[in-house]
């Protein structure tokens, strides 16, 4: 019985969803195509895997069985995949990369760069993946690696199917309008800004959740007079005088006019990370772009 990495990814990402519409999204494939590789795997594996409720799919026993199996039989043909590929002379591979909005503006295009100048084998297939959801994506087998942040106040989760690898550390700053720029050499604890008006992702977000830890650690709930996701969008909002958010280098890196940076006492900080199924970390391809992205992070503007 030989048994399809594609079809067990399918039944996976079914038990995980529920739905066939859910798993197709998450997978990139039409609900169609996911119930044409469920029905190749039950015939292939002799068993009914799946049975509808409602508008719902539920794992038989022998699909709950095969689920329990797929996810070392994906784990040993990364390593396959991966131990083939340190046989090979010239490094190359098609690599599937989740990208989240500041990293896709501020230094993707410079890794990319990097990469294809010292290994132009190496293929990068890029995809917009939730910032929050980079370890899951991963885990998921929906890209080969994933950028993602982790702040030490609201850290992302872990599991053993990926790993996270630190890119860069940023400590924040405070970014204000550039006219009521305080004197210079002027640092702020968190403390003095109880007052302001903030503008911050929602609570329910990881950097949400991490800058108003770090607030109430400094004893005050903050005003957060604009709930603001994109970062693009708080700076240019900042410059227009609607009130304080959170700063760092590679923010800086998507708008810095119309508004001024002003440091913090307090330590407050985040980990641009890349999160990589761990069967793939000895990948040489993994490891290049790995190291091309660390690179362009770290750079200056």
């Amino acid at each position: 019985m030989e048994l399809s990495g594609v079809h067990l990814r399918a039944l996976v990402e079914l038990a995980r969803c529920g739905t066939m519409t859910a798993a197709a999204a998450a997978l990139g494939y039409t609900p169609g195509a996911i119930s044409q590789q469920i029905a190749q795997l039950e015939r292939t594996a002799g068993a009914q895997l799946i049975r509808r409720v409602g508008r719902r799919v539920e794992l038989t026993d022998a699909g709950l069985t095969l689920v329990d199996h797929a996810g070392r039989i994906l784990r040993a043909q990364a390593e396959a995949a991966a131990a083939l590929e340190r046989t090979r002379t010239e490094i190359s591979a098609r690599l599937r990369l989740g990208v989240f909005g500041t990293a896709a503006a501020a230094f993707l295009p410079p890794a990319l760069r990097r990469l294809g100048a010292h290994h132009p084998g190496v293929r990068v297939v890029s995809q917009e993946v939730d910032v929050d959801q980079a370890h899951a994506e991963v885990s998921a087998g929906r890209v080969d690696l994933a950028l993602g942040l982790d702040y030490p106040d609201a850290p992302l989760a872990r599991d053993a199917d990926a790993e996270l690898v630190r890119l860069h550390s940023e400590r924040f700053a405070v970014a204000v309008e550039a006219t009521r720029t305080p004197p210079a050499g002027t640092a702020w604890q968190l403390a003095e800004l109880a007052d302001r008006d903030w503008i911050l992702p929602a609570p329910g977000t990881y950097y949400g959740r991490a800058v108003r830890t770090a607030c109430r650690r400094a004893g005050f709930e903050p005003r957060v007079a604009h709930e603001v996701t994109d970062t693009a969008t708080s700076l240019a909002m900042v410059g227009a005088g609607l009130g304080i958010a959170p700063l760092t280098g590679l923010m800086l890196r998507l708008r810095s006019e119309g508004i001024a940076s002003v440091p913090l006492h307090d330590l407050v900080e985040r980990h641009v990370v890349v999160a990589v199924r761990a069967a793939s970390r000895g990948r040489p391809s993994v490891e290049v772009l790995i190291e091309a992205l660390r690179g362009a992070a770290t750079a200056g503007p």
